[in-house]
């Protein structure tokens, strides 16, 4: 699959004093919805997520952020019909092998005994490089992650306590996303559509998130 990436500047130009959290999860959500308002079938929307993830992972490495996680798939998304759910793999895929270029210390999170996670990144089920380090949920399951306390941990124990969660599309969910690791994550949810991300998307949650009263329960 091709996909034409995003150049993103070396420095970026408004460096506003911010809050920088140290772990930010994102959910890029609305690529089907984009796509049927540009007149493309739904399956199209995904591969136009991957210009604007590189551009989103280029962005946290220059504002320093130690770690990010980004939900590609979950288990729930291989209910939708098998066009789609071959798009959405070749499209995780495509980013993973991209970031991982990048200098991106790698950790792809699903369940890889099934058929539905992509072969591809099996080898980054260990984490995989030296840079930021980036969780990549694919085939990811919140129940798949607490079974693991069965076996004696959790299986994202590799991934540190969020501490922001930026949504796009509108939806006020956290959609079973890395539950133990986001309880006491501020969430920070934007109505634009994931494939029409702009980097002052990223500047506006650290804004919001710098007005927060962070007391943790404290």
């Amino acid at each position: 699959m091709n996909a034409q990436l995003i150049p993103v500047p070396e420095e970026r130009q408004s460096q506003r004093e911010r809050r920088v959290p140290r772990h930010i999860g994102f959910i890029p959500d609305g690529n089907r919805r984009w796509a049927l308002q540009h007149g493309l079938a739904t399956e199209q929307g995904y591969a136009s997520g991957i210009a604007p993830g590189v551009a989103l992972f280029e962005a946290c490495k220059v504002l320093g952020i130690e770690e990010v996680s980004v939900f590609g798939s979950t288990q729930d998304n291989t209910r939708r019909p098998t066009v789609q759910a071959q798009q959405f793999r070749a499209s995780c895929v495509v980013f993973a092998q991209e970031i991982s270029r990048r200098g991106a210390a790698l950790l792809v999170l699903g369940d890889e005994r099934s058929t539905q996670f992509p072969v591809e990144l099996a080898g980054f089920r260990t984490r995989q490089g030296k840079g930021i380090k980036v969780n990549f949920l694919v085939n990811y399951g919140w129940e798949w992650d607490l079974d693991g306390l069965k076996e004696g941990g959790l299986r994202s124990a590799d991934v540190s306590r969020l501490d922001l969660k930026v949504r796009w599309g509108g939806g006020r969910r956290l959609s079973g996303f890395l539950p133990v690791q986001s309880v006491y994550a501020d969430i920070f949810v934007l109505d634009a559509l994931w494939p029409d991300f702009e980097p002052q998307h990223l500047d506006t949650a650290l804004a919001w998130l710098g007005q927060q009263d962070r007391t943790l329960g404290g």
